[in-house]
């Protein structure tokens, strides 16, 4: 079964960055097989954390997204991989930390609502859209000899 590449971007929010574990977050990604295609420690001012959350403009909780993002910097990455938005969605776990299984970043680092850590995109289209938006260069494309060994394609039999 040959398995979809493809790419998702994922927002280590201020708190991640506050608390100092953006390095360790961005690890655990790494270390599962996803590749870098993007990354960047970016200041967010309000036009883009507006456009980023425009999907909950009009709820109640918009603003308090909005003023969060921006309160300080947060680290921006598009990841590569087999599956990639689900593998990410996977490992981030549960929007409300206290839902969030055992294993997975909220679960293991988050406690309450706004300050669980990690944006991960949620579909292709919305992920095509963010990597625009936060990466309006583009991702770079390359590849790693060792994902031969991470995937069944070039595996050796």
């Amino acid at each position: 079964m040959t398995e979809i590449v493809q790419r998702t971007l994922i927002v280590l929010k201020p708190d991640a960055v506050q608390r100092g574990i953006a390095g360790e977050l961005l690890g655990r990604f790494e270390r599962r097989g996803l590749r870098f295609a993007a990354l960047r420690l970016v200041t967010v001012e309000r036009a883009l954390a507006e456009l980023h959350y425009a999907v909950h403009k009009g709820k109640f909780f918009y603003e308090d997204l909005v003023k969060t993002i921006s309160a300080s910097p947060v680290v921006a990455a598009v990841l590569e991989g087999p599956n990639a938005i689900a593998v990410v969605r996977a490992m981030v776990g549960a929007t409300r930390p206290h839902e969030a299984a055992p294993g997975t970043i909220r679960g293991d680092y988050a406690l309450v609502g706004l300050r669980n850590l990690v944006h991960a995109s949620d579909a292709p289209e919305t992920a095509a859209a963010e990597i625009a938006l936060w990466f309006p260069e583009g991702p770079i494309a390359y590849t790693r000899d060792v994902e031969r060994w991470m995937t069944d394609e070039g595996a050796p039999s």
